[in-house]
């Protein structure tokens, strides 16, 4: 296990007692924050706009629109005018909390039964089950890497998964007592890492790929140097298939379009009202009920 490198933090911000869901569109991190999403500015460190939404936990990007999941739904957003086009129903009908875009599909956490749900845009069916053992709080997909946080009382890492049989590849442990309660990629060097009851959002250093590979060759005495015959661009397809949230390519295909994500927005929540209103889960400390809301707690 590696320690997590924690290269900047950006707030507390006024009005923001906890940060949920999080994603990136190529120049803001988009943060949710119970009723509304949040435009950062990753360079200056300030909120440029905010769109009043609920925002109750995991958040995403497919290069047009912001997908937001608000209760048991998940509600699809124009970014430009704050208008939600539409919803479809969330996975773990209330459980969910970590929601990323990759592969033409969105990717959501079932916070409770630690899994990561590959689900269709339009109808909500979900296509794919990967199992984890730890609880997800956040969920990225970057150059091909699936990667999840997780949160359990005191101690929060983030995870990368082997999509097929979701073993886990690598760790990056966070610091005692952070909180890691959403998670993005900026397609780079970087995660965002939604710091829950804090109020904050981390920039962690992501490992270089092929990092991990070779510590374990080293410790084996292995080398990890692909066979010349096998590097004639095999897999190049698949890894541009999972690429991050940044706005700049998407070779999975064409966005989604109004008249097939049907469905009714959500009101959005009373001011004041607390989003953590269901009772936490077994082994869970309340701070994770705090910090991702009901979305993630049945």
């Amino acid at each position: 296990m590696k320690q997590a490198n924690i290269i900047r933090e950006y707030g507390p911000f006024p009005g923001v007692e906890a940060v949920a869901g999080v994603t990136y569109d190529g120049k803001n991190v988009w943060f949710a924050s119970g009723d509304r999403l949040n435009a950062l500015d990753p360079a200056g460190g300030t909120i440029e706009r905010s769109i009043a939404v609920p925002a109750h936990a995991g958040t995403a990007f497919d290069g047009r629109y912001l997908y937001q999941i608000a209760e048991s739904r998940i509600q699809k957003i124009d970014r430009e005018t704050g208008e939600v086009l539409g919803s479809i129903p969330a996975p773990a009908g209330g459980g969910d909390s970590g929601l990323a875009w990759a592969e033409g599909t969105l990717w959501v956490g079932h916070y409770r039964e630690r899994k990561i749900h590959q689900v269709d845009p339009e109808t909500g069916k979900i296509l794919r089950t990967i199992q984890s053992d730890r609880f997800v709080t956040g969920v990225t997909w970057l150059d091909g890497e699936l990667w999840h946080a997780t949160w359990e009382g005191d101690e929060s890492e983030l995870r990368r998964l082997d999509p097929g049989t979701g073993e886990v590849l690598e760790t990056l442990e966070m610091p005692a007592g952070v909180e890691v309660s959403g998670l993005e990629s900026d397609g780079g060097d970087r995660f965002y890492c939604g710091g829950g009851r804090s109020g904050t959002i981390r920039a962690v250093r992501r490992p270089r790929p092929g990092t991990a590979a070779r510590r374990r060759s080293k410790r084996s005495g292995r080398s990890t140097r692909t066979p010349s015959k096998r590097r004639s661009g095999r897999g190049r397809a698949s890894r541009a298939s999972a690429s991050s949230n940044t706005g700049r390519a998407f070779p999975w295909g064409p966005y989604g379009s109004r008249s097939t994500f049907t469905g009714s927005a959500i009101p959005a929540r009373k001011a004041g009202t607390n989003a953590a209103t269901m009772p936490t889960p077994n082994n869970a400390a309340p701070a994770v009920a705090n910090a991702i809301g009901s979305s993630a707690l049945t």
